[in-house]
């Protein structure tokens, strides 16, 4: 087919979509809503994805934890099954830190909960964590104004902390983090020290990461006791020394609960951040397949409805098409027509699709707070997946056309 043939079929295609403007813009929504969910459900997955691992990369492959408790737990039973184990206390900690030769670094963190009061402001359930100093280093925290808390500071247990930035909006007015150091606060009742202001460590899935208060485990031993179960963090210095060195604190952990190698409950959690990240990833791949089943639906409807208006343009063009074909005009002239009017309607909205999509991942990603990672791959996929809609759909009226016979065109009414 000439260029100058295509161009001409490509110009009569347009004026026949424009000329049927409502009919036209009925037709795309299947083929918008199909493409638009997989962008948008695309666009914000691949941002979750960066969040999530730049979240869980401070630690890395070369931190896990031993625990009374998993950090997640995904039936009523399984709690109530680890719920009987024995605490992990500071006798636990201490053999670690102890035997394992493979650890690089070992830290102990307490967890609870407590109203923080300055003045006559106040933040109720603020997490806080009692941890020995390793943990800095260990978590990666960083020190946005003022200091960690010295060894001796640790030791005597002083009654000094380093508060998230939330705090600073909740109690003290969005204050600068310098102005909050040294000033004096009240944790459950007991005044400390703000010595350190942690760094921003931002949202994740809408909760925020800087609300906490960390104070030297003495300090929270002296305060909540001993009875809870405590957070064994251990640190390797390269990721290919973290087998061995779980398999040493798992051997460690078992003989101090007297297991045997036939004992398949080890009485403890021992995990890494990949328990989280393994969990996101299933999350997310059930939410590609449940969009790409959506938008599969949306597509054979689209298309089907692609036909049926195609099927009706070519009865109410019959006499057109009969004069063409009776003026010479060939059957994949006419083939190639009305191909192109339906590839054309699909592409467009193809096309919409894919700015619904990117306008709508838009909006969710600065409503949840994380990043928008446009992929080109995903645009050009939909508009190609579209085109081949367009192709399928039209084959059958474009066919039809393609056979009337030309005396018979011209008889329609």
């Amino acid at each position: 087919m000439r260029l100058s043939a295509f161009w001409e079929a490509f110009r009569i295609a347009a004026a026949s979509l424009r000329a049927n403007k409502l009919r036209t813009g009925l037709t795309l929504i299947g083929v918008v809503v199909g493409v638009a969910a997989v962008i948008a459900v695309v666009t914000i997955i691949k941002g979750l994805d960066q969040t999530v691992a730049s979240t869980f990369s401070s630690q890395g492959s070369t931190v896990f934890t031993v625990s009374k408790l998993p950090q997640i737990i995904l039936s009523r039973e399984d709690f109530i099954k680890a719920n009987k184990r024995r605490d992990v206390t500071e006798g636990d900690a201490e053999a670690v830190a102890r035997l394992c030769t493979a650890c690089w670094r070992t830290g102990v963190a307490a967890r609870s909960a407590s109203v923080v009061k300055y003045g006559d402001q106040k933040s109720e359930d603020v997490p806080v964590r009692g941890v020995t100093p390793s943990m800095f280093d260990i978590e990666d925290i960083d020190i946005d104004a003022g200091r960690p808390w010295t060894a001796s500071e640790d030791q005597a247990a002083h009654d000094v902390c380093v508060v998230g930035v939330d705090l600073l909006e909740n109690i003290f007015g969005g204050q600068a983090p310098e102005r909050a150091v040294g000033r004096e606060v009240r944790i459950g009742g007991r005044p400390f020290e703000i010595v350190g202001v942690a760094e921003r460590l931002g949202t994740i899935f809408g909760f925020s990461r800087d609300n906490f208060v960390l104070i030297p485990y003495p300090t929270y031993r002296k305060m909540y006791g001993t009875k809870a179960s405590l957070f064994i963090h251990i640190q390797v210095e390269t990721a290919a020394e973290l087998e061995e060195a779980q398999d040493q604190v798992r051997a460690i952990m078992r003989t101090r609960r007297g297991k045997t190698i036939r004992d398949e409950e080890e009485g403890f959690a021992l995990e890494t951040q990949d328990v989280f990240l393994n969990l996101y990833g299933k999350a997310t791949s059930n939410i590609y397949l449940v969009t790409i089943g959506v938008a599969a639906i949306s597509l054979v409807v689209g298309g089907i409805v692609v036909m049926n208006i195609m099927l009706v343009s070519v009865t109410e063009r019959t006499k057109e098409i009969g004069i063409r074909k009776a003026i010479g005009a060939r059957q994949k002239y006419v083939l190639t027509q009305f191909l192109i009017e339906a590839v054309m309607l699909t592409a467009i909205g193809g096309l919409l699709g894919v700015i619904s999509g990117f306008l709508l991942a838009y909006i969710i990603s600065f409503l949840a707070g994380f990043p928008l990672l446009l992929s080109l791959w995903s645009a050009v996929l939909g508009v190609s997946v579209s085109s081949i809609v367009g192709i399928i759909s039209g084959l059958w009226p474009a066919w039809k056309a393609a056979r009337l016979d030309p005396i018979e065109a011209l008889r329609a009414e």
